[in-house]
């Protein structure tokens, strides 16, 4: 009989947060063996510039690899790519693969992220209808866009308006339908969101809010988007940008707490002996959201929680306290955030969004919860300390655009 593959830390998980714990794994000078299992036939490679520069040409694939094959090599680290994890066994240590492969392990670190969400309407699986959360996605989008004259996003967050960007800079028609009264609803305050709202519109695109999708229309191939309201859309290309659902099923048939996602504790275990998770699947407690257990959706989070992980396995307790950050690209827009700005009362906008420089300060109770700078990179490095220290400021002296935020710490 065969003998196993096994490995003394597994990491299921290929992203940034699967490179990242097994970067600070030998690192923190773990000298065991490591095994990180990917569903992509590809090496670990950046996911943001999926929707920007990837996809506009800026970058070729060689240059948003994490780290070249010869890294992963020289630090006997062994990519296990094209397999998905879909069973564990936590009695026995063991993960079971969609072919039928058996790998054991000593700890586990669940990677996995999440699928992008699919459109919940008739059609939706139609070809032409499509996520962007991975290179096939990216390359089947450029391919698809070439010959499309109109393309139609569904999705005002992030992933949306980005795709949105990339495309009308290409000279594409492109149509962006939001559900909501506002793009970024769910992430930011509506200064911000009319801000972004004007900018693709100077841009092109026909940016529709409150527009729900009631079905994708076409004849073996997406033609058209069906509104609720009963009008169509014509569409070449459909992208879809409404979320990502959170790859935990395997943890939770194994009876791991969670739900939205897996629960983990302040060093990133999860309740299984031996099962850490990290990243966009991992739902832990954070202060920077009033002590509420959240997922956050972002590169940062997911190498900070990788480190966390790494180095409790090494025997360095080192408590996941990071304060979350983001960033996102639009036309010549360098959008920074730090903090979270949800449950905010009131937000000062800092500078004149006319001048494509400014930043939005969210208040909560009067303390500082987070900020969203637009070219305004100063803002972004000195704002931080208030987000951390939740620091109390008046309105007033945080909307003088001529007083550095550095002077308001403290």
């Amino acid at each position: 009989m065969a003998e196993k593959t096994r490995f003394d830390v597994l990491i299921v998980g290929a992203g940034h947060g699967g490179a990242q714990a097994a970067i600070a794994l030998r690192q923190n000078k773990f000298a065991g063996t490591i095994g990180v299992v990917g569903e992509e036939p590809q090496i670990p490679y950046e996911r943001p510039p999926l929707s920007k520069e990837y996809f506009s040409g800026e970058k070729t694939f060689e240059r948003i690899l994490i780290r070249p094959a010869d890294f992963w090599r020289e630090r006997e680290i062994v990519m296990l790519t094209g397999k998905r994890i879909v069973a564990i066994d936590p009695v026995h240590h063991e993960a079971a693969t969609a072919d039928g492969e058996t790998i054991g392990y000593g700890k586990l670190i669940w990677a996995a992220g999440g699928r992008a969400r699919p459109l919940p309407v008739p059609g939706g699986d139609l070809p032409g209808v499509q996520g962007l959360r991975t290179h096939a996605d990216a390359e089947s989008m450029k391919a698809a866009a070439g010959a499309a004259r109109q393309i139609v996003v569904i999705g005002g967050g992030y992933i949306g308006l980005e795709a949105a960007a990339v495309l009308a800079k290409t000279g594409k028609k492109v149509v962006l339908l939001e559900a909501l009264d506002r793009v970024l609803a769910r992430v930011a305050g509506v200064e911000l969101s009319r801000f972004f709202e004007a900018e693709h519109r100077a841009h092109g695109v026909e940016v529709r809010l409150g527009e729900a999708v009631a079905a994708i229309e076409g004849d073996g191939r997406a033609a058209g988007v069906r509104l609720v309201d009963g009008g169509t859309v014509a569409a070449d290309l459909v992208i879809v940008g409404i979320g990502i659902v959170p790859t935990v099923e395997p943890l939770l048939a194994a009876e791991a707490a969670g739900g939205n996602g897996v629960d983990v504790d302040e060093f990133c275990r999860t309740s299984l002996p031996d099962v850490y998770a990290i990243g966009d699947c991992a739902a832990h407690v954070s202060r920077f959201a009033g002590g509420a257990r959240i997922r956050l959706e972002s590169v940062q989070n997911a190498h900070d929680q990788a480190t966390v992980a790494a180095k409790h396995i090494c025997g360095i307790e080192a408590a996941y306290d990071a304060v979350p950050w983001f960033w996102s690209n639009q036309y010549d827009l360098k959008l920074q955030t730090v903090g979270l700005s949800t449950g905010h009362d009131q937000a000062v906008v800092r500078g004149d969004p006319a001048t494509r420089s400014f930043s939005v300060v969210y208040l909560q109770q009067g303390r500082v919860l987070a900020l969203d700078c637009v070219n305004a990179v100063k803002d972004y490095v000195q704002g931080r300390a208030l987000v951390v220290s939740g620091a109390a400021v008046s309105a007033g002296r945080l909307a003088d655009a001529a007083t550095p935020l550095k002077e308001l710490v403290g």
